[in-house]
């Protein structure tokens, strides 16, 4: 894996109810494709879709995981996700403690080493 690829990143997403969020987050987890992803509680989103103003009760999920697993990180998202347009922002990760950033990288390997 190069250098790039190797890179942590956080990848926001969100979700409607605490059953998609599972789902979500069991998903990307047993695939490899992220280390870890913590699902906050209970929120609100407000936001134009179609022309209207929409306030929806969502969740926050934080997925940690490598730029060179994104692009299967924003397929499956698509593919669990109820939604027509989920949320996918990947934001990389500037500094961290070693020992951490390289457990997230060994744990989204897809050898398993």
């Amino acid at each position: 894996m190069s250098e790039r690829e190797d890179r942590c990143v956080i990848v926001l997403t969100t979700a409607g109810s605490a059953e998609q969020a599972e789902l979500l987050a069991r998903g990307l987890v047993e695939r490899r494709l992220a280390a870890c992803v913590h699902v906050l509680g209970d929120g609100y989103s407000y936001y134009r879709w179609r022309g209207e103003q929409v306030r929806e009760a969502e969740r926050q999920l934080i997925v940690k995981t490598t730029e060179g697993r994104l692009t299967e990180v924003g397929k499956a998202i698509q593919e669990l996700h109820t939604y027509e347009v989920p949320e996918f922002l990947a934001i990389p990760i500037a500094d961290g403690d070693p020992a951490y950033l390289d457990w997230l990288r060994d744990a989204v390997r897809l050898d398993g080493s």
